[in-house]
């Protein structure tokens, strides 16, 4: 029997066209004779188009986009074939894949849809999607499990709008320069700016409130940008590391999704005791942040070898240019290898929760 394989990607966030072109790699990886293939697309208005089931490799990303020669479905009122209220066991999508990026996907948002659905689903729980979306409570939690990591600060836009001078007097007594300004719950590098002065400063905090009301800021680090990519449950396992070395300033939106102007290093010439610290840090990470399926943890490794963590991807890419399914490449496990582990690590979740006693 097939494994009935929901693929949910598109979404209402900025960062549709980078799960557009996840779902195309996802879709072409996967064995058509182990799975059955059904999109879901998510278009920019939130509107849910369910597709017919695949049969063949989709060769350009805008046959994903489902506007034609699919059925507008609502989840909510569970009156279509999407998530039935009662269906028949060879009826059921077996379990979902989201393959959304940023809010409205990776945040925790379609986890809950899914846990109240009482449906198996690939990655992360509500929890560690939500605490790994938004940078800043991600950061509060590394802090608190030990972890080493660069200094910060973040800024709320309607306190920051009270006082602006102060808050940019804060970063540059606080962080200095070079400092880089991100929107709090956003990735892919969307809306962030590196700042070398005032100047700077003021235009990348307007530019980062305009993808969030919720801003960081954190002191620029000189180090190599280190990646490493963990898979698992309540026993985590690590890949090799990779290095990313960009040719732009840094790792922005066109080099990791568009011109792939950037070399990516796998693996990464570090020493074993530097790996073995690195590892360390990303399987703590990871549980700080009650993670499972996988994350994409980021470090920032300076010239005297210590490990900074920058953060962690509770989604991340699986793009051609994607650092996370080359990771496990150079580890031994192919693509389609890791979509299927990433699939029994679902299930194997979802079991254990059908556990959990909800009566007294």
């Amino acid at each position: 029997m097939k494994i009935k394989l929901g693929l949910v990607y598109g979404g209402k966030s900025a960062e549709h066209n980078v799960s557009l072109q996840t779902a195309l790699a996802v879709i072409n990886a996967l064995d058509m004779n182990k799975f059955e293939i059904h999109p879901i697309y998510i278009n920019q208005n939130g509107e849910w188009v369910r597709g017919n089931a695949l049969d063949a490799p989709v060769e350009q990303v805008s046959s994903l986009k489902l506007e034609d020669g699919g059925n507008t479905v609502s989840p909510v009122t569970l009156n279509t074939e999407l998530f039935p209220a009662k269906a028949a066991d060879q009826e059921k999508i077996d379990v979902i894949f989201p393959l959304l990026h940023g809010p409205n996907g990776e945040d925790g948002t379609i986890q809950g849809l899914l846990e109240l659905l009482n449906l198996p689903y690939v990655g992360n729980g509500v929890l560690a999607s939500a605490a790994g979306m938004d940078k800043v409570v991600m950061k509060n939690l590394f802090a608190q499990a030990g972890l080493a990591q660069a200094k910060y600060v973040s800024f709320i836009k309607s306190d920051f709008e009270t006082a602006p001078e102060a808050a940019y007097d804060n970063v540059e007594e606080t962080l200095g320069y070079p400092c880089f300004v991100k929107p709090a719950n956003l990735g892919s590098s969307v809306g962030i700016n590196k700042c070398k002065d005032r100047e700077s400063l003021e235009k990348a905090f307007k530019e980062a409130f305009e993808y969030d009301r919720k801003i960081i800021i954190e002191e620029g680090i000189v180090g190599r940008e280190i990646e490493i990519a963990v898979i698992g449950n309540d026993h985590p396992v690590c890949s090799v590391v990779g290095e990313i070395a960009p040719k732009k300033e840094f790792y922005d939106y066109k080099a990791k999704y568009e011109d792939g102007d950037t070399d990516l290093i796998i693996p990464a010439n570090i020493t074993d005791e530097e790996y073995e610290t690195i590892k360390e840090m990303a399987i703590k990470s990871f549980k700080a942040i009650d993670g499972s399926g996988l994350v994409r943890a980021d470090f920032f490794l300076t010239e005297d070898g210590k490990a900074l963590i920058n953060e962690v991807n509770t989604m991340p890419g699986f793009t051609p240019y994607s650092m996370f399914p080359l990771l496990w490449k150079h580890t031994g496990v192919e693509y389609p290898q890791l979509i299927e582990k990433l699939v029994s690590l679902a299930l194997e979740r979802f079991e254990q929760k059908q556990q959990i006693k909800h009566t007294f």
